[in-house]
């Protein structure tokens, strides 16, 4: 008899892999039906991770999304799965116990079947706990392996780890080979390896196309047991993305596989839709280059599904290098020059760092230090001087336990700056935090919403939400649109908009969130300790001011309210910010 696979759509992964936001409640609901007239997905992610962050961030209530997306799913009978962070839940540091609990309850409620339970780290300290959460709820945990290929991670290593999550109640496994770079042969020993000591487990296996080893290791994972594979689909698929659902099929059938038939009617409708989407608003927010594959990253491991927030860091710090490069005297660095750059810097760190599989949130950790080691080298201050506190808690053991030993150099700064290591737990570390978000919910005024999901968002996304209620985050978000618009197609904003826009924006430049500031290069062309810019300094209407490191590791760029004349500066380089802390001040032009 043939072996059954299974088929997963990657429809939030796919989005999330090419750009920055993802489809709004009305999209999904119209994508859904296509969905499954194509009859051939037994499961679909809906949620998690970048989802309802990125949702919030456009002004959108997630929660509606979630249902709306999952219903039709739910009805059918097709699983629908979330990405779930571990400690982390769905955002990039770390999670206390009780919000944790209470997102299983919720995301049950919603309509959600699988929460794929994963730690960057692969330190079951923060899966387990999940395993059981998400179990109590309703919901089926899948636990997960995030692979990578290091002297370390070896198939006994995750083997181990493996019989740790079905021995705690995991009946699913997942082969998150997040940036594609598991090698064939080494996933097709570890899938036999799980398959022949616990063969009632479901594995299923995620791998990205980024560096193009992805269809060969879903044909060895399907020869070796698995079950289940994740797929994508035109015009999202291939790249740093995932497989097409066509070409798997086709691949896994002439191997003699039992594979479901494709409605290519539905598959045409959901192509032509998703298009519609990226033509609509989406596309302005996707890098072209993450169509790409590229066999540089087979060196720094970096996953498929950060490079959208990726290649927007890189061109910021780009255009601060490159101004320091002029004034020197020195050729500017190219868009691949630059990546080259920070792919060999990635390869150099991440070992010094203990090898931590390049996955959310530890992927963003390991770039951002060598994103800020590009920009320090190039000032003549060295490695390792804009290192955070969210990848100082990776280093010092607050987020779980590295798979590798960090190098004597980062041991030594850290004594040097008085800073502790620490074994224990992580999630005893993060005291729970309901009760206050209670509190301030009720001081608001704000409805908990069913089955207590408003109070979840504000209580996973505290920073976003806030935004999210003001309005603030919708008015950021078509200010960010419209200027993507310009960018593209050199289109002007009508009276209304222009009028409504600056109405919106005042002379005092204000953080848009908590974070760290990055002050460009002043006009002395100078790489001073502040790099601040020089009073006096002028600006166009939008034109940007700063960046932002944002909490989450998000890199933001600050606009220049109005434009006009620098008159203050009320933040350091480096400084760490509140959401509305005032950066600096710029005096309007006259009638402006």
């Amino acid at each position: 008899m043939k072996k059954r696979i299974q088929f997963s759509l990657l429809y939030r992964d796919m989005w999330q892999s090419s750009g920055k936001f993802q489809p709004r409640k009305d999209q999904l609901e119209r994508i859904a039906p296509v969905i499954i007239d194509m009859g051939c997905f037994a499961r679909v992610e809906t949620n998690g991770g970048a989802f309802e962050q990125v949702n919030l961030l456009a002004g959108e209530d997630p929660n509606a999304a979630v249902r709306a997306f999952c219903r039709p799913f739910n009805e059918v009978g097709i699983k629908t799965h979330m990405l779930d962070r571990g400690l982390n839940a769905l955002r990039m540091y770390p999670v206390p116990d009780d919000v944790r609990r209470l997102m299983y309850q919720v995301k049950h409620a919603q309509g959600v079947d699988i929460p794929r339970i994963f730690c960057g780290l692969n330190d079951e300290r923060n899966i387990i706990p999940s395993i059981r959460w998400a179990a109590e709820a309703g919901m089926t945990p899948q636990a997960t392996l995030c692979i990578t290929s290091s002297p370390v991670h070896t198939v006994e290593y995750y083997a181990r780890k493996a019989d740790l999550f079905v021995e705690a109640g995991a009946p699913e496994i997942c082969l998150k080979d997040m940036a594609g770079i598991g090698r064939p042969g080494f996933l097709g020993r570890l899938t036999k390896a799980i398959k022949d000591k616990h063969p009632d487990v479901i594995i299923e296996y995620h791998g990205h196309s980024g560096p193009g080893l992805s269809m060969a290791s879903m044909l060895e994972v399907c020869r070796a047991g698995a079950d289940i594979i994740d797929t994508a689909m035109e015009p999202l698929s291939w790249g740093k993305v995932h497989p097409d659902i066509i070409s798997v099929r086709e691949m896994l059938a002439d191997a003699g596989f039992d594979v479901p038939e494709i409605n290519m009617n539905a598959y045409m409708r959901a192509r032509t839709l998703t298009q519609e989407f990226i033509d609509e608003w989406l596309g302005y927010f996707i890098n072209p280059a993450n169509k790409h594959t590229s066999s540089l990253l087979l060196g720094c491991g970096l996953p498929g599904g950060m490079m959208g927030s990726m290649m927007s860091d890189l061109g910021g710090i780009q255009g601060v290098i490159n101004n320091l490069r002029k004034k020197k005297g020195e050729p500017e660095m190219s868009t691949d020059d630059m990546l080259v750059a920070l792919f060999n810097e990635v390869e150099y760190v991440w070992p010094r760092v203990g090898y931590p599989p390049l996955v959310t949130p530890f992927s963003q950790y390991v770039k951002n230090i060598a994103l800020f080691n590009l920009l320090t080298i190039e000032q003549g201050k060295g490695r390792y001087v804009m290192m955070d506190d969210a990848v100082w808690g990776m280093i010092l053991g607050k987020s779980g336990k590295l798979p590798g030993e960090l190098a004597p150099e980062i041991i030594e700064l850290a004594k040097a700056q008085g800073r502790e290591f620490v074994d224990v737990d992580p999630h005893t570390l993060y005291p729970d935090a309901l009760d206050e978000f209670r509190k301030e919910m009720n001081t608001n005024g704000w409805d908990y919403g069913q089955d207590n999901e408003e109070l979840f968002e504000l209580a996973m996304h505290p920073e976003q939400y806030r935004n999210y209620k003001s309005g603030q985050a919708k008015k950021n978000f078509l200010a960010d649109l419209q200027k993507a618009k310009d960018a593209a197609l050199g289109n002007k904003l009508s009276v209304e908009e222009l009028t409504a826009f600056k109405h919106a924006k005042a002379d005092a430049v204000t953080a848009p969130c908590n974070g760290q500031v990055l002050w460009e290069v002043g006009g002395d062309g100078e790489a001073s300790p502040s790099a601040e810019p020089f009073i006096g300094k002028e600006y166009a209407d939008g034109e940007a001011f700063c960046s932002m490191l944002a909490t989450w590791g998000e890199l933001l760029t600050v606009p220049a309210a109005l434009g006009g004349r620098l008159v203050e500066i009320n933040a350091k380089q480096g400084a760490k910010v509140k959401k509305g802390d005032v950066l600096a001040y710029i005096q309007r032009r006259q009638g402006v």
